[in-house]
């Protein structure tokens, strides 16, 4: 009695088994086949992969950009060898729900890790259209420094404070930038102010005159002199003049014009007036020049 009960519950299970064993010996050369396939394509892959690495190596110099799109190429064809070896085992079916399955974990994922994907999309962008490359100065986002690398996911500077500053690829994308070195020209301000007394005519002569002078300004480009407003204490001017990058840069350059400019203007008796000492503004009286 009870090998009759055991016999009923192995006997099914029996005649499972020897049907999944007749199946396997059956399907056994399609998943060989299958195996071959994605061997092959594996070793297609690669292929693919250094071959797209070398031919956009020459176009371009972003590596982040040319690693991305090898290893896209590269898993765009494991996945086709993949679902050639579902269709040799034929698993239709399977292959159909894959494929409605990755559109919604793809989308999924798009709205999960939404900055991420702006990011790597904006930083594809940037590496097409080169608006900077590695060495630029530049100016974005508060920051200025030199670029460093331009990545998919971030750009990189040297804020020449020692620091390193790394910006999301999508505010260099979406923002502003001002790229010194783009042009290969970089022009320079100068602010200052003098008294109500001095002669303005004076002022600009002696200003120009010691500008002109300094070896690393443009002798291509005009030094310009301009008084810009009037204050309670003081009449402002602006120096505007272009340097030779080559020679020096903004900062330097910038102290240099300071220098000879303060050095003419105490020869000549020019006065910097200043919210600590201002300039007195008031004539002097009669009685005053006769004492």
């Amino acid at each position: 009695m009870i090998f009759a009960q055991i016999s009923k519950i192995v006997d099914p299970i029996a005649v499972k088994v020897d049907r999944w064993t007749v199946d396997a010996y059956r399907l056994l050369p399609n998943l060989l086949i299958a195996v071959v396939i994605l061997v092959v394509f594996r070793f297609l892959s690669r292929l693919g992969g250094k071959f797209i690495e070398r031919i956009l190596g020459h176009a371009s110099q972003n590596i982040a950009l040319v690693g991305l799109i090898s290893t896209i190429t590269r898993i765009a064809i494991i996945a086709t060898g993949f679902f050639f070896a579902l269709g040799v085992l034929g698993l239709d079916k399977t292959v159909t729900s894959l494929l409605a399955g990755a559109g919604v974990l793809a989308l999924a994922l798009g709205f999960a890790f939404q900055d991420l994907t702006t990011n790597f999309i904006s930083g594809a962008f940037i590496a097409i259209q080169r608006p900077i490359q590695v060495g630029d100065i530049i100016e974005t986002n508060g920051y200025t420094g030199k670029v460093l690398s331009i990545g998919l996911r971030s750009v990189k500077l040297d804020n020449f404070e020692g620091q390193q500053v790394e910006l999301p690829s999508k505010d260099i994308f979406q923002k502003p930038i001002v790229n010194f070195t783009h042009s290969g020209e970089r022009r320079v301000r100068m602010d200052g102010s003098i008294g109500y007394r001095d002669d303005l005519a004076i002022v600009e002569s002696l200003a120009l005159s010691v500008i002109k002078k300094l070896d690393f300004i443009d002798p291509l480009k005009v030094v310009e002199f301009n008084f810009t407003r009037f204050t309670e204490k003081s009449i402002d001017f602006e120096i505007l003049f272009w340097i030779r990058q080559d020679k020096t840069g903004p900062g330097p350059a910038k102290s240099a014009a300071m220098k000879v400019v303060k050095r003419i203007f105490d020869e000549n008796n020019i006065s910097f007036p200043t919210a600590a000492r201002p300039i007195d503004l008031t004539p002097p009286t009669a009685g005053k020049a006769e004492a």
